[in-house]
């Protein structure tokens, strides 16, 4: 597929890297999560569209810009030690990493790398589900877990959930024991600026969004935000965004491509965010 890179060796400092993490074994619902890097792809090199940003920056022409391919996974003992690794190694030739999901799990060793280079750092979720569990169905590193984890090592200085609408007691009581900020879908308004006071990285969880927006994902949450308005609020972010991931989409739910289309959009987007200057 055009534009992949798989030589991370070419990775400069300045760079915005995307790779893919073709892994959903710790999805509690449905697999499919793990096909998404590819299909994501397919959406965002397509003739139907262009890698031009609504900000100006044509990602086909920057060379800052590179996609270096899918990490090899091949055994699921170390699956999360393998994604930190590659991560750290992109960010110790200072890129910034933007990754493809794969279920939500893999947030978590993703922020055990950003969190040793940036010690102030603020994390951003926008989800349909907190993902506070202590652990679920006996799994402490499943998809439904891994802001506890990142939580109780202090990977992150602050937290701040949008667009929940599946909270219940036990996570709302995790959210009090951490800290976390959760906006709620319910009390969402057009127009939420979110303000933060070091560097951010951002966690998408494509179930944020109403269904009618995205159904090509595991969990259809009804009464989710648009696409226009995640767009917005990351395009008001006042604070650099160091690193960022895309997660839960899954090819087996979707409509026509339509859900990729979106992840596509917003894999350009937030490339143009992190394209800009710290």
């Amino acid at each position: 597929m055009s534009g992949i890179d798989t030589s991370c060796e070419t990775v400069t400092a300045g760079a915005v890297v995307t790779q893919g993490i073709p892994f959903d074994e710790y999805s509690s619902f449905m697999r499919g999560a793990a096909s998404a890097p590819w299909h994501i792809r397919e959406a965002l090199y397509s003739d139907s569209s262009n890698l031009w940003s609504e900000s100006g920056i044509d990602l086909a022409e920057d060379h800052r810009f590179m996609d270096v391919g899918d990490i090899t996974l091949t055994d699921d003992t170390h699956v999360f030690t393998t994604i930190e690794t590659a991560t750290t190694r992109h960010l110790e030739r200072g890129a910034r990493v933007l990754s493809l999901g794969g279920d939500h799990s893999i947030t978590y060793p993703l922020v055990r790398a950003f969190g040793r280079k940036y010690t102030t750092m603020n994390l951003l979720q926008f989800d349909a589900h907190p993902d506070l569990y202590d652990e679920f169905d006996g799994n402490r590193h499943s998809h439904a877990c891994p802001f506890a984890r990142i939580m109780e090592e202090s990977l992150a200085s602050r937290l701040v959930q949008v667009g929940i609408r599946t909270a219940n007691r036990h996570q709302r009581e995790q959210a009090e024991r951490f800290g976390v900020k959760m906006i709620e879908m319910r009390h969402l308004h057009a127009g939420t600026s979110l303000k933060f006071d070091g560097p951010l990285y951002l966690s998408l969880d494509l179930d944020v969004f109403d269904p009618a927006f995205a159904p090509g994902v595991s969990h259809h949450e009804p009464g989710g935000v648009s696409v226009r308005d995640v767009l917005d609020m990351i395009t008001a972010i006042n604070m650099p965004i160091v690193g960022a991931d895309i997660v839960e989409y899954n090819p087996v739910r979707d409509q026509n491509g339509m859900t990729a289309m979106v992840a596509a959009k917003l894999l350009k987007e937030i490339a143009a965010r992190m394209l800009e200057p710290a």
